[in-house]
């Protein structure tokens, strides 16, 4: 019996996961917004999630930069968008999320070029790396996934409000829920867990689209952050065991283009703009841990980073 079992399992697995994947997957961007004249940068946009947003927005007819650290990748998911869309102002710049010099010459560079901004989605990151420091000292995955990216909006701010109305998502994470700030190890140096390193930044990105919210209110700027769910993506290369992880329940996670969807809801959908501030999943308002609700530590984790990056507290 338990012989039978075993060969019969894994056929039925496989015939339900179809079935399973939709269910894991509800949440589709509904919206039929349409955005010619509008400009919108994607960062990590030459793979998974960032690559199926960017592809949408080109879609739709926006000027779409794609935000990357790899260049040459970069040109070639351009072309492959240029191509799928017929939409040729999809354009590639350099920025590397882990050294504060490429983020301000991206801006710098860009600010230069364009008038407008409209959409910034903050979709790069990392997960589970070694311990390893950013070119200016900080701990991986928060300098990347948190601090990197609060400088990119900061340098940007003044063109998101010029361009307003304009909106602001941040991807974060369900992982979350596991995340805490520690302000007197922020770079991990008494203690460091990969696992948990990734869980912090993702609890950064939700304080600071909450904060950021409080700050931009009035200003036609609004922002979120969301979970995008479980996604097929190059996100778990640093993890041996979660790249098997992946792949053993590879029937049943989201592809890159279902998990674009809750970011594409964010910045296109109309009549969000009361929704400032809150975490999004599958397409939906969710439920953010105790700590990703606590106000004073969004403001004091706003100070401590325009600290660490040389901005004015205000």
């Amino acid at each position: 019996m338990v012989g039978l079992l075993l060969l019969v399992l894994p056929v039925v697995l496989l015939v339900a996961a179809p079935r399973i994947r939709k269910m894991l997957s509800s949440g589709v961007c509904t919206s039929t917004v349409q955005l010619p004249g509008k400009v919108a940068i994607v960062t990590g946009a030459n793979t998974g999630i960032g690559k199926e947003t960017a592809k949408e927005l080109a879609q739709r007819g926006a000027r779409v930069y794609l935000a990357c650290r790899d260049v040459p990748k970069g040109e070639v998911v351009a072309k492959e968008i240029q191509a799928t869309t017929g939409n040729q102002q999809v354009l590639v710049r350099k920025l590397d999320l882990a050294d504060t010099k490429s983020i301000r010459a991206f801006a710098k560079d860009f600010l230069a070029e364009e008038r407008h901004l409209h959409i910034l989605i903050n979709n790069a990151g990392v997960m589970m790396c070694p311990y390893s420091k950013t070119a200016d000292g900080f701990e991986m995955h928060i300098g990347v996934n948190h601090l990197g990216h609060f400088l990119l909006t900061h340098l940007l701010l003044e063109k998101l409000k010029d361009s307003a109305p304009a909106r602001v998502v941040n991807v974060s994470s369900l992982a979350h829920h596991l995340g805490r700030i520690h302000f007197h190890d922020l770079h991990g140096e008494t203690f460091y867990s990969a696992g948990l390193a990734y869980c912090h930044s993702k609890l950064a990105n939700i304080l600071f689209t909450q904060e950021l919210a409080r700050r931009l209110k009035g200003s036609g700027v609004t922002t979120y952050s969301v979970h995008p769910g479980t996604v097929q993506s190059e996100l778990v290369r640093h993890s041996a065991a979660m790249r098997w992880m992946w792949w053993l329940f590879s029937p049943f996670i989201k592809t890159p283009q279902q998990g674009a969807q809750t970011s594409l809801h964010c910045a296109l959908t109309e009549g969000l703009e009361a929704l400032s501030g809150k975490h999004f999943s599958d397409c939906h308002v969710a439920w953010v841990s105790a700590q990703g609700r606590n106000e004073t530590v969004a403001r004091r984790l706003w100070d401590v980073s325009c600290d660490l990056l040389g901005l004015p507290m205000d």
